[in-house]
């Protein structure tokens, strides 16, 4: 299998706008609104994940957007991983 070992983190795990049934993983207050696989996988290469973006993959739930992926190494939490990045995305923004 390809990812593994790998971690998979779509923009809806840390979207604002989304709600947890449609797939947000942290807090409203930690998401940031409407992140892109750019902001994503450069979080992950700032904190040294090692970021593999697939852009043609589409979220389960939401099959009809096509925002894609990004896989990340498998070091800790998913949830802790997602809470990092955010961190980084709001950074990088204001």
């Amino acid at each position: 299998m390809k990812d593994r070992g790998k971690l998979v983190i779509w923009p809806a795990y840390i979207d604002k706008t989304k709600s947890r049934s449609h797939g947000r993983i942290v807090s409203r207050r930690t998401s940031v609104e409407s992140p892109t696989i750019a902001e994503i996988d450069l979080a992950a290469q700032k904190l040294g994940l090692n970021p593999e973006v697939e852009a043609d993959k589409a979220y389960p739930r939401s099959w009809w957007e096509g925002r894609g992926r990004v896989l990340i190494d498998n070091s800790a939490a998913k949830t802790h991983h997602c809470r990092r990045i955010c961190a980084i995305i709001k950074e990088m923004r204001s």
